[in-house]
């Protein structure tokens, strides 16, 4: 990569907010105010930057020519990295990313790396700002913190954007619209939000399928764990002081089912598995390894190192069909009921009320095989429930990826959110999807919206749990009743 060009001026636009002197003055009084105390970035020596204070670094080499890049350490540990195009056109995308990542530290490459993932937001004259969350593993509200500070230090650091907007995808689109429900009411915070791809049915529920799958695949494969390791309830995903790898994983995944293997090159054992576990989770085979991973891997992570053991999902009250004998598989697959305490400390952290006041646009692949479409649902669900449908547009595209789309959309994507927000015109998927082309003759990566598909409701897709068939999940209500709870959720 090159090194950025030096920007000619300071990144910082001209304004025309039409504001009488008196009150810009008096408001940034109020911001530096709010800064001081809350954000990390700490006076400087003469000419320094402070710790947690953005510092001029290599910028992708698809940005290299276009914008001055920046990263930094904030004071929780969170490693973040910045964008300002040498066009700025005055307007911040604040990025929240997928995941989790597994790890004690935060991770210095990922939000570099999403960076250039999502370059065309820059390319598009939007700031950009990306948080890499101040340690691995599940956490929600923690990732919603770490992401609004780095929102904080860009505004220290360059000044109060005209809008700013929030981005996520996958877990990120939970987290981003965790941090717009809590961050957004704040004057100046933000404008406004995209979510893409998102992983928007909240923890306590939103994980269910895979919940299924651990039971599931158990039940025909029996060797995670094997007879002769030791045993463990399978919620737990995967025993405290496991020494299993990825690649140990997928070896038993092809041991039980060749999954990895063409299918003439199976033996009958393993198809007949391999049909009868995705035909039960209704798992794509494409992504079976990544799901049983997270299965594994992020539920040991959610219940041995952030709930202290404890269980926080059931499947009580489910009955699984699709089988060559349901009757078998439902009298002997492992059955558990959650902790209460876990389910609400889960549920506190992630799920989400629907109280979001910003206009809230979405994208999701109709085939995306990971974050299913039926997230979208249950997120409609839940900001009917809340009474906040109005500020909801919700777009769909016949890609079948979850980790990417199309740049033209994700350009046509953001336009139109900040038409929304600039206007206070709400769009309609089918003026979102007649939009697309004026980007495609820039960027050639297609417009795939299909403006009047609907997603069934999330229960078609996932088997709802005893009472689970109401959104939204936690209610402002609990949210604010558990809040007075010593110690609830996740710790950061």
């Amino acid at each position: 990569m090159t090194a950025p060009h030096a920007p000619a001026r300071d990144p910082r636009p001209t304004r025309r907010r039409g504001r009488p002197a008196v009150v810009a003055a008096a408001l940034a009084s109020v911001l530096l105010v709010t800064l001081a105390s809350v954000s990390a970035a700490p006076a400087r020596a003469a000419g320094q930057p402070g710790p947690g204070r953005p510092v001029p670094a290599a910028c992708p080499s698809a940005l290299a020519e276009k914008a001055t890049c920046y990263t930094g350490q904030d004071t929780n540990g969170a490693h973040y990295t910045m964008a300002v195009p040498h066009r700025w056109n005055g307007s911040l995308v604040v990025h929240a990313h997928g995941g989790p990542d597994l790890g004690d530290a935060s991770d210095p490459a990922r939000s570099t790396e999403d960076l250039e993932r999502w370059a065309v937001m820059v390319d598009q004259g939007y700031a950009w700002a990306a948080s890499s969350y101040r340690r691995g593993g599940y956490g929600a509200r923690m990732a919603a913190a770490d992401t609004e500070n780095v929102r904080r230090l860009f505004t220290d650091r360059f000044g109060r954007p005209e809008h700013t907007y929030l981005h996520g995808q996958s877990w990120g689109g939970n987290v981003a619209a965790k941090a717009a429900e809590t961050y957004g009411r704040r004057a100046g915070a933000y404008d406004g939000v995209l979510l893409t791809n998102g992983v928007l049915g909240g923890g306590s529920r939103g994980y269910d399928y895979r919940v299924d799958l651990r039971v599931v695949y158990q039940y025909y494969c029996h060797n995670h764990p094997r007879p002769t390791e030791p045993q463990y309830p399978l919620w737990q995903g995967l025993r405290p002081g496991s020494t299993m790898t990825t690649a140990g994983l997928r070896a038993r995944l092809q041991e039980c089912t060749g999954y990895a293997s063409a299918p003439a090159d199976r033996t009958r054992p393993q198809q007949r598995n391999l049909d009868d576990i995705l035909a039960v989770t209704g798992i794509p085979e494409r992504t079976l390894e990544s799901h049983l991973r997270f299965a594994t891997f992020t539920f040991r992570d959610i219940v041995t190192d952030r709930l202290g053991g404890r269980n926080p999902w059931s499947n009580r009250g489910v009955r699984y069909t699709g089988s060559h004998d349901d009757e078998a598989l439902n009298a002997g697959v492992e059955r558990f009921s959650a902790d209460p305490s876990a389910r609400r400390d889960l549920s506190w952290d992630s799920d989400l009320t629907g109280k979001v006041s910003l206009p809230v646009l979405t994208l999701h692949a109709i085939d995306d095989p990971t974050a299913f479409v039926e997230h979208e649902a249950a997120y409609r669900a839940t900001l009917r429930g809340a009474g906040r449908d109005g500020n909801l547009v919700q777009t769909f595209t016949a890609e079948h990826e979850h980790s990417s789309l199309s740049d033209s959309e994700y350009a046509n994507s953001l336009a139109a959110l900040d038409t929304w927000v600039r206007t206070g015109r709400r769009p309609s998927p089918r003026s979102i999807a007649a939009s697309c082309a004026a980007f495609d003759a820039t960027y050639g990566t297609g417009c795939f919206y299909d403006p009047g598909f609907r997603p069934g409701p999330y229960a078609s897709r996932v088997r709802p749990r005893p009472g689970g068939l109401a959104w939204p999940a936690m209610t402002a209500a609990q949210e604010r009743a558990w809040s007075r709870i010593e110690g609830v959720g996740i710790a950061p």
